[in-house]
């Protein structure tokens, strides 16, 4: 997307500069400004749809600019289930607790702590000697913050999710996300005695 808006303010140059010579009586061949003006319309139209994700709300849950930098957070784990391979990732404050120890039994999370969880379908990495299952395509992106003030009812905790479209390159809401704050809270009370976090942080 990015070289796609880069290419476009390159050909909505051109089209000022064509109209510019066209005005003054030394317009572009028609053929080629034919072409420039259909590669522009085309062009500026990916780059105008590109889709800022960090403008993305849960309504009356997470905003994803409370997440930003998240693709740079460090590895607590993976996990797989029968159709995906999943990255667990924190933040700092939550990777110093996770190195302390928690989750752990009566012990709890502080305060701006901070996780995300990233989903791709998987499949075989032909070009390995061996069977290695490797991404394939995303499918969704998970945010979990702790904030007692905002979220009391939660014992501090909030949650979103992100379904992806490849085919449109955005995300939205995941179908059992659709508002609030509190959809994966009834989800993780089965680990409510470590601070409702299923995740460990294993030895390395």
């Amino acid at each position: 997307m990015l070289f796609a808006a880069k290419s476009a303010g390159r050909v909505c140059k051109d089209i000022r500069a064509s109209l510019g010579r066209a005005s003054l009586g030394r317009a572009m061949p028609p053929a080629r400004l034919t072409g420039t003006l259909l590669g522009g319309v085309a062009l500026c139209g990916v780059a105008l749809a590109a889709q800022d994700k960090y403008t993305l709300q849960i309504p009356d849950g997470l905003a994803w600019s409370d997440f930003r930098g998240y693709e740079d957070w460090q590895n607590v784990a993976v996990s797989q289930t029968q159709s995906s391979l999943k990255v667990i990732a924190a933040n700092d404050v939550m990777m110093k607790a996770f190195r302390d120890g928690l989750p752990a039994t009566g012990k709890l999370f502080p305060d701006g702590s901070k996780v995300t969880k990233i989903e791709w379908s998987f499949k075989k990495n032909e070009a390995s000697p061996y069977f290695v299952s490797v991404p394939d395509t995303l499918k969704t992106v998970a945010f979990i913050e702790k904030d007692t003030a905002r979220f009391p009812n939660t014992h501090g905790w909030a949650y979103a999710q992100w379904a992806y479209d490849p085919a449109t390159d955005t995300f939205k809401p995941a179908p059992l996300d659709q508002s609030g704050a509190e959809c994966g809270f009834a989800c993780h009370t089965r680990v409510a005695a470590q601070d409702y976090i299923f995740t460990a942080y294993p030895k390395r």
